[in-house]
């Protein structure tokens, strides 16, 4: 062999080790990470010692979903608000149902402020009081009994890190309908480009919007929509130790490794759009407390649209 092409083939050679060595170091970098966040739903969860057989029956086991089978799944995204000595408030309560032979993903917020049973707790509530009552698990159990559907897996993200996992993707470009100054940051009418801590503020205003709590829902679902484009894209690779990093330190989940692998190898091509809803209620106080009133025929109409899209 010419010396010129025993160089060239040492060299590709070399290439492709460090090519497959960073493969399989990103690989084990990411398995270690899912590990980290991910965190098991309690099967049994935590009730009142005073809890009454009627509570106790509203506990419902987890659905199986088996991703070889391309089979459809929920996911409730719970956006948490940590305190300092305090579990905190799901400051964003998100559901998405993902459907591979429908190609898409139904998007909707549940306002925080909606009145219903909390499940476990034997109380009538604001739904966001579910996790400062009984965490991740009294969340779920209380969002399944309020649709009539249920949650498959979970994902809670600390909105602080939230802002940091933004930065790691390089930014959000997400369409503004209303022009507001909030936290210190102006938002323009329009297409708009937000960093991590932009992304926070535009998500959590709500009492300069005409629609409150609503039009704040339509700003989380389109940062939402931009972070599940941005993370399906290939160049984010590139950033991928980054986002580890701030994921490993904000997120939990019970999606699991062998889970997270089959959704990217197998879903992924198969989801082409999002489609988004909305939970139509109204404002009413009781005793003092405002809360957001959601009546039987729109729980039943969430529940339609959810097996209509999901079965």
């Amino acid at each position: 062999m010419p010396k010129k092409l025993k160089y060239t083939a040492w060299l590709l050679a070399f290439l492709l080790i460090l090519v497959a060595g960073y493969g399989v170091y990103m690989y084990q970098l990411v398995k270690a990470t899912a590990d980290h966040i991910y965190e098991e739903r309690d099967p049994l969860p935590s009730l009142p010692a005073n809890a009454t057989a009627d509570v106790k029956a509203q506990v419902k086991p987890r659905e199986p979903v088996n991703p070889d089978r391309l089979d459809p799944f929920t996911v409730l995204v719970l956006g948490v608000d940590q305190r300092p000595n305090d579990r905190g408030r799901s400051d964003a309560m998100i559901l998405l149902a993902v459907s591979p032979a429908k190609k898409s993903i139904l998007m909707f917020n549940i306002p925080r402020d909606t009145r219903t049973t909390i499940v476990g707790h034997g109380t009538t509530d604001k739904i966001n009081h579910a996790y400062a009552f009984g965490g991740v698990d009294m969340s779920i159990r209380t969002v399944e009994d309020f649709l009539n559907f249920p949650i498959n897996y979970y994902i809670k993200v600390d909105m602080e890190g939230f802002s940091r996992i933004i930065d790691s993707l390089g930014g959000v470009d997400v369409m503004n309908t209303l022009q507001f100054d909030y936290a210190g940051y102006h938002f323009a009418k329009g297409e708009i480009t937000l960093n991590g801590e932009e992304a926070l503020a535009f998500s959590r205003m709500r009492y300069e919007d005409p629609r409150g709590d609503l039009g704040r829902n339509v700003r989380q679902r389109e940062i939402l929509r931009e972070l599940i484009d941005k993370s399906l894209n290939i160049s984010t690779v590139f950033k991928l130790e980054d986002i580890l990093d701030e994921v490993g330190a904000s997120v939990k989940t019970d999606i699991s490794f062998e889970e997270m692998k089959t959704f990217m190898k197998d879903y992924r091509t198969k989801l082409e759009k999002i489609e988004q809803v909305e939970v139509k209620g109204y404002g009413e106080k009781i005793n003092g407390i405002w809360y957001y009133m959601v009546e039987e025929e729109e729980r039943s109409r969430m529940n339609a649209l959810l097996k209509a899209h999901i079965q």
